[in-house]
């Protein structure tokens, strides 16, 4: 069977860069083709990633991080660690967290078993967009992952049952940089998609702080 490779369909503006690899073998004598996309949120340092796959008869293959191209896309290089979040049951919450300076994170974060909704907060004082959102649906049938940078607290919703999210980060985790705010803060209003469903929170989920009962613990640009 031919390969079947899939498409990006992106709103021409949207396009930040679009980088070709070659495989050789692997496409079947198909040379050069467009690999990621990296598409600017409307908080622009939120980048959400589109990547194709290569697919048959067996299965996929798919590209899911090469640091120069990554970089070149604006996400910066210097992951330290790979995680792994799995969660039981749909319209759980986690969320929204944070590590404060010295020990700030990045995160490029995907989904590789079910769908969730995966949502960045900016939270650097100073900034155009000081408490306001990016959200993705993420999925492992989109293959689509999300780079929250330094200066965002960071939550998601599942949407299904057993959901696998993996991600990497840029810091290790510190218990005393460890911060978050309320995932239903009212003055930024995180559109979950729980409908009349009470979220699963944990209990340190459920009692974190608003947004205006903290510090902004980012200042804006963060370099």
């Amino acid at each position: 069977m031919a390969h079947l490779l899939s498409k990006f369909n992106p709103h021409p503006n949207e396009i930040v860069s679009s980088l070709g690899l070659g495989y050789g073998n692997l496409l079947t004598g198909l040379k050069t083709r467009n690999i990621s996309m990296f598409v600017k949120q409307h908080i622009p340092e939120v980048i959400l990633v589109k990547s194709r796959r290569f697919g048959d008869e067996r299965g996929f293959f798919q590209e899911t991080y090469r640091k120069k191209d990554y970089e070149d896309g604006g996400i910066p290089s210097g992951f330290i660690q790979d995680n792994h979040s799995f969660s039981t049951d749909p319209y759980i919450i986690r969320g929204l967290h944070f590590q404060t300076a010295p020990h700030a994170q990045g995160k490029l974060v995907r989904c590789t078993r079910g769908r969730i909704l995966d949502v960045a907060v900016d939270l650097r004082q100073g900034s155009p967009w000081f408490g306001q959102y990016v959200s993705a649906e993420l999925s492992a049938e989109n293959g689509q992952q999300l780079f929250i940078p330094v200066g965002f607290a960071h939550g998601f919703c599942t949407l299904t049952a057993n959901c696998d999210v993996q991600y990497k980060v840029s810091a290790y985790y510190n218990a005393s940089s460890d911060a978050g705010i309320a995932w239903n803060d009212p003055t930024i209003k995180i559109d979950w998609p729980i409908g009349e469903n009470a979220p699963i929170l944990s209990d340190k989920d459920a009692a974190q702080p608003f947004l205006s009962d903290i510090l902004a613990p980012f200042t804006y640009p963060t370099l």
